[in-house]
């Protein structure tokens, strides 16, 4: 996928402190430990979820590598495709960076795949990242978002050489994007936070009657909703507070902070860790979804507190 979108909405992101939040590599963080993990019933009926709505798009969807529209008529590249599928089913993978996808989930092994699983193509010669991704059907058949003539096609493997050629990998983002079960009390404010990624609006003022908040606002709102009361009005207040945890053992509902300069320890932004490098964002443009797996938050990362105690 030609990273002319991300580049276009991320340049749109602006925190209240005027900060752009790009998109891009850092140190590898920890996938949050669950509790129990879904049963196989529930990993099953997801994954037919996700299939299900990918069908539905079928004819109604047309390529594009430059814009993402999530109404009718549908334009997705095949990440963004992807990535609509999902978050329709409640499964947030952060991105619609291939390359991104890529580092999510676990490793399968070539033809152990499983429905819902994302397998992932590289066609170009030059570069790393691989350049298309696809959904796992079953059956060896796949979904995807082909190309501009094809669009939203369900193909079988053997099919073409091109499948066989240009294979890189596959992950399984089923379980482990799922909640708990029982749900911890960090999916629980995870649920909370992207509850209100349509409903909430980040300014300077708090009402929440109006579903309006500033970010330290919005925050300590997401954590009220699950009883627990932050220790502070400040971000730096809050960042002194809680227990420090490394990038390497981030929890869901952990916080993270980041500066808007370089090296300086005064926090301008707050994320809620949501799991698998996820961290959802309080800024100017929303309540936003992003992966952790970019320059930006590996150069501009403070610290990460934890305020939950037993998850």
């Amino acid at each position: 996928m030609n990273k002319k979108i991300i580049s276009a909405a991320l340049a749109a992101t602006v925190t209240l402190s005027t900060l752009a939040i790009p998109a891009v590599n850092p140190e590898p963080v920890a996938a949050a430990t669950l509790a129990s993990q879904p049963t196989t019933a529930a990993v099953n009926a997801k994954a037919d979820q996700l299939i299900a709505t990918a069908k539905s798009l079928i004819g109604k969807a047309s390529y594009s590598n430059t814009q993402y529209k999530d109404t009718y008529p549908y334009k997705f590249s095949c990440a963004s495709f992807l990535m609509y599928v999902f978050e329709k089913n409640g499964v947030d993978l952060g991105t619609y960076n291939e390359d991104y996808m890529m580092k999510q989930g676990t490793y399968v092994a070539k033809g152990q795949w499983k429905k819902g699983d994302l397998l992932f193509f590289k066609s170009k010669k030059t570069g790393t990242d691989p350049d298309h991704v696809v959904m796992y059907m079953g059956n060896n058949k796949v979904i995807q978002m082909a190309d501009p003539k094809q669009k939203i096609v369900i193909t079988d493997m053997n099919s073409k050489p091109y499948y066989k050629d240009n294979y890189v990998t596959a992950r399984r983002v089923l379980p482990g994007l799922m909640s708990s079960s029982p749900a911890t009390k960090g999916d629980k404010i995870v649920e909370s936070a992207y509850q209100l990624r349509d409903k909430a609006t980040i300014g300077n003022v708090t009402n929440a009657s109006a579903m309006r908040f500033t970010s330290l606002g919005y925050i300590n709102y997401v954590y009220k909703k699950q009883n627990i009361t932050l220790p502070a009005t400040s971000l730096s207040a809050l960042m002194a507070k809680g227990t420090t945890v490394s990038r390497a053992n981030l929890k869901k509902g952990d916080l993270v902070f980041f500066n808007s300069v370089k090296g300086s320890k005064t926090p301008s932004l707050v994320g809620i860790y949501a799991g698998e490098y996820r961290i959802i964002i309080p800024t100017s443009s929303g309540v936003q979804s992003r992966v952790l797996l970019v320059d930006y938050y590996n150069s501009h990362y403070i610290t990460a507190k934890r305020f939950i105690s037993g998850n």
